[in-house]
């Protein structure tokens, strides 16, 4: 009996959509880690850049970006190699008194930084004449009941499709009509003034591009969606889908207030300063998307930033977390989330609480705090009886060393310049 054999071009079709679904199954941990950056607080540090120093200090950004890459790679790398997360590895490997200290550090500027995330969400929905006292509850309830009663991969796709709101900030970037050479020029070329404000702004845009609980949260997740050696291929393809989404974002927002906010000597304090700061400049339309960017953001990384600091306090307790396994089955990760969400959204609420100065301090406190974590991963990542087959080669090492050295210089220059 003769054969039918497949001709060459629907064998390559059906490979490619193998391929395709293979990549699909994978996307997450790093989209969500990357494009979770850019909150209320990133946005803010993005929109500060851009209104005081134009187009100047996007090479800064670029940079960031580039080790965001780096290291969220590392991270889903030791997350499938070892299964399990950071503060984990390092309890085990470093004693718990290391890691007792990064965990309460982690928790503290997460903490800090969720607080950011619902007073983005207040003053998002100020901007719509909606209260506070209405929407930070709400938006509190809706994330604690997303993550408690969904599954795993509810939730990721749910908070996936939020991500989509970033589009916002591309659109307000080409409505500002940005002098194109010049944001060219600020990205490739290193000019920077040697004053205490460009070197916090700096410092805080290296913070909150790659944000501590960035690292911790794409490892336990990586772990936590089971992937595998044979998924790391694909797993690349999401960590720099994310980072550079990321950095695109925060582009646009540096050059939507670079070309209206910056040009017209305009300070801003915080992105729902910026959105309103917008509107005289570049029409409603773009005020109005800035706006809806910024609740969009919030309430994603509202979600995201309790999920890392409870996988973070699992992995150190030596308790069971993940997303699909209920609260009887893992009480203390539910419990931490809760309890995360629930402070972060009473804080907002306490009348006169100075929320400028705990969103700042919080990106400060991250660009600190990356350095310890960052030599921890490099240390993890080198060790064979960890890594086994996925350990960090000596020549990718020295990558790692000039990234942490990059952020040394950042954090060092803060201490000397900025905090006189």
């Amino acid at each position: 009996m003769a054969t039918t054999r497949q001709s060459p071009s629907r064998d390559r079709t059906r490979l490619t959509r193998v391929r395709l679904a293979a990549l699909v199954a994978v996307l997450g941990p790093g989209l969500l880690a990357g494009l979770s950056d850019d909150d209320p607080a990133g946005i803010t540090t993005y929109s500060v850049l851009g209104a005081d120093y134009g187009y100047q200090l996007l090479w800064v950004l670029l940079l960031a970006t580039l080790a965001l890459i780096v290291f969220h790679s590392l991270g889903a790398r030791m997350g499938v190699a070892t299964g399990q997360g950071l503060i984990g590895l390092v309890r085990d490997r470093y004693g718990v008194r290391l890691g007792s200290t990064a965990l309460v550090l982690l928790v503290t500027a997460n903490v800090g930084t969720t607080c950011a995330e619902f007073a983005g969400i207040a003053a998002g929905f100020e901007l719509f004449g909606v209260s506070r006292y209405v929407s930070v509850p709400l938006a509190a309830a809706l994330v604690c009941a997303l993550v408690l009663r969904g599954s795993f991969h509810r939730v990721e796709h749910l908070l996936m499709a939020l991500a989509s709101v970033f589009v916002a900030y591309v659109v307000a970037g080409f409505v500002a009509g940005p002098d194109w050479g010049e944001a060219l020029r600020g990205l490739v070329v290193p000019t920077m003034p040697l004053t205490r404000d460009a070197i916090v702004v700096v410092t805080a845009t290296v913070g909150t591009t790659l944000a501590p609980w960035g690292l911790s949260f794409i490892q336990s997740y990586a772990v936590d969606k089971k992937l595998t050696a044979d998924d790391l291929g694909y797993e690349r393809v999401d960590v720099v889908t994310g980072s550079v989404l990321t950095g695109v974002i925060g582009f646009f927002v540096v050059v939507t207030c670079a070309a209206t906010l910056h040009v017209a000597g305009t300070s801003v304090s915080d992105a729902a300063d910026a959105a309103q700061a917008l509107e005289p400049l570049a029409g409603r339309f773009a005020a109005t998307i800035f706006g809806v960017g910024l609740i969009g953001a919030a309430v994603l990384a509202a979600a995201v930033l309790p999920l890392s600091t409870a996988y973070s306090v699992c992995e150190f307790t030596g308790h069971e977390g993940a997303l699909d396994d209920g609260f009887r089955r893992a009480p203390l990760f539910y419990a931490t989330f809760l309890v995360v969400a629930t402070v972060a959204a009473g804080a907002v609420l306490v009348p006169g609480l100075p929320l400028v100065p705990v969103l700042v301090l919080t990106q400060v406190l991250n660009a600190v705090l990356l350095l310890p974590l960052l030599v921890f991963m490099y240390g993890l990542s080198r060790d064979p009886t960890l890594m086994g087959e996925q350990r960090v080669s000596r020549a990718s090492g020295g990558l790692y060393l000039l990234t942490i050295a990059f952020i040394a210089v950042c954090v060092g220059a803060l201490f000397v310049l900025g905090l006189r």
